[in-house]
């Protein structure tokens, strides 16, 4: 994938949040009502796919642009000055007339697990029309990945053509998923429009009714997608095809370090995967770059404390003749 005429590498739209941290919490049992629960240092960071993959690609090497929501109020102020610290271009981070900044406070349990208490907040109103005011961010940007399906209502009835458009003006498509994954309606529309899509397992488990990842990705091709595909593994890695009938397993790596969190692996896993795929690496070497960036997160608290730049991830991939 050429084209460093472009402006961008990247450009990430939709779910854009201040996350809170809060470790460790039991999530065994039920916290209950009248307890104190002792804890770590609350830590505040960003999360959500905007915040997560455009740090992990930026320090991949990636030149990246935002294209969300925030509120009027503090919380949007963070994001502004971490997307800032992390030379991610802001100009499309709008702010919303009505409505919250997205926030989640994340609840860390000792092995690393987590839930979330989430205020879906200001981009749940992103529509079609908000796209299409903006369709020159993509004209000037190679790639662009929206997330999440089924978390998005006022964009998805539209979000088909809203792809179909953006792949018009020369930006290539990604999409990821979150929650439990919704269902293979309205998908199945937008599938012939993506040139990726690599949804964990538990999502595509739902979107399908299947528990086998193959068979998972066939379904997801007889719907038309003409691209790559996959299905994110977690600790057993993924699994990718590049086209119709061709599989192409990729292996866990071993996270540098004791995991911690493993808030926002999936969005670092799709951040090594793609700034694989833009640097021109063959499948199975961005889909390893991919699984290497997943197992830098988990060795920080919050999705990009442990991330790595592109020169160190790689060897922990082991693609020590990767093109920089």
């Amino acid at each position: 994938m050429t084209g460093q005429s472009k402006s961008f590498d990247c450009v990430l739209c939709g779910s854009c949040v201040v996350d809170l941290l809060v470790r460790p919490v039991p999530l065994t049992t039920p916290i209950g009502g009248g307890r104190l629960i002792q804890v770590d240092p609350i830590g505040v960071t960003t999360g959500g796919i905007v915040s997560n993959t455009g740090i992990a690609m930026t320090r991949l090497g990636m030149r990246v642009a935002a294209f969300s929501l925030v509120g009027d109020d503090e919380w949007g102020d963070v994001i502004r000055r971490r997307y800032a610290e992390h030379q991610i271009n802001a100009d499309r981070l709008l702010t919303a007339q009505q409505g919250a900044t997205s926030t989640t406070a994340v609840l860390i349990d000792p092995s690393g697990e987590r839930s979330f208490a989430h205020c879906v907040g200001a981009p749940k109103q992103m529509d079609k029309a908000l796209f299409l005011q903006h369709m020159d961010l993509f004209a000037q940007s190679r790639m662009t990945l929206i997330g999440y399906y089924s978390l998005m209502p006022q964009l998805e009835r539209d979000l088909a053509e809203v792809l179909r458009l953006i792949r018009q003006t020369g930006c290539q498509t990604a999409l990821d998923a979150a929650g439990d994954g919704g269902t293979l309606h309205p998908l199945d529309e937008l599938l012939p429009h993506l040139d990726v899509y690599v949804p964990s397992l538990a999502e595509a488990k739902h979107q399908t009714g299947l528990s086998e990842p193959q068979a998972i990705i066939d379904t997801f091709r007889a719907c038309g997608a003409p691209g790559l595909l996959g299905v994110k593994l977690g600790a057993a890695g993924a699994l990718l095809s590049p086209r119709a009938g061709e599989y192409v397993p990729i292996e866990p790596v071993a996270p540098p370090g004791p995991l911690l969190d493993t808030t926002g692996a999936g969005d670092c896993f799709y951040a090594g995967l793609l700034t694989g795929l833009l640097r021109c690496l063959p499948v199975a070497a961005a889909g390893r770059l991919g699984a290497a960036a997943g197992a830098c997160c988990v060795t920080g608290l919050g999705a990009t404390a442990g991330l790595r730049d592109y020169d160190e991830t790689a060897r922990l991939a082991g693609l020590t003749d990767a093109p920089r």
